[in-house]
């Protein structure tokens, strides 16, 4: 075998595609399906599905909440046109007078006792509907509940003391349905703070 036959042993082959080599790759920006990518992606996941879940409890509440409230207060008009009824009933026992009633015949005593029934009977079917009476009487009057009508000189009771209703007040749920109007004591002894009731009761003991 001559030279010429010899072929160099670190000759390469030629493969017609240049060697590209590989990038380098910051520890901090990890290899597609690496370990540290499928941590990232499966933490950005839980985050999103708590979130999720957040979101959906916030809405079951508020739907719970709705759907107490259209329970509750859906009767408002048909509770607020009842009371006309209420009133009427009123109006009717109020119109016959004590006297009248002690040497009434048994017939028209009949025919009170039923008015007394029928509105004792309007009055529980209402409570059981979320609708109750107020009765202020003797109450200190509040503007949330009550609608001043006049004021009345009456110093036996505190000043600003609910002593008249010409027309009884309903609530329903936690909102009014009717304030009750009222008459206001003016001129007598005001109320006694809340402080000095407590430094009274500290002396007596």
């Amino acid at each position: 075998m001559t030279d010429r036959d010899r072929q160099p042993e670190d000759a390469a082959a030629p493969t017609g595609e240049p060697v590209v080599s590989k990038p380098y790759i910051m520890p901090d920006d990890p290899e597609p399906g690496s370990v540290e990518t499928l941590q990232k992606e499966a933490a950005e996941a839980r985050d999103r599905m708590l979130r999720t879940l957040a979101e959906m409890e916030n809405l079951r509440k508020r739907t719970a909440k709705e759907v107490a409230d259209a329970r509750l207060y859906g009767i408002t008009g048909f509770a607020r046109d009842v009371l006309d009824i209420a009133d009427n009933l009123q109006r009717a026992l109020d119109a016959v007078p004590a006297e009248a009633r002690a040497t009434a015949d048994p017939g028209l005593i009949s025919l009170i006792e039923g008015v007394e029934l029928t509105e004792r009977a309007l009055h529980s079917a209402l409570e059981k509907h979320g609708v109750k009476k107020l009765d202020p009487q003797g109450q200190k009057f509040d503007p949330n509940f009550h609608q001043a009508m006049y004021e009345v000189p009456d110093p036996s009771v505190p000043s600003g003391t609910v002593v008249q209703i010409m027309q009884a007040g309903y609530t329903i749920g936690d909102r009014v349905l009717r304030p009750a109007l009222v008459g206001v004591a003016k001129g007598g002894a005001k109320p006694a703070p809340a402080a000095n009731n407590n430094e009274s009761s500290s002396a007596a003991n």
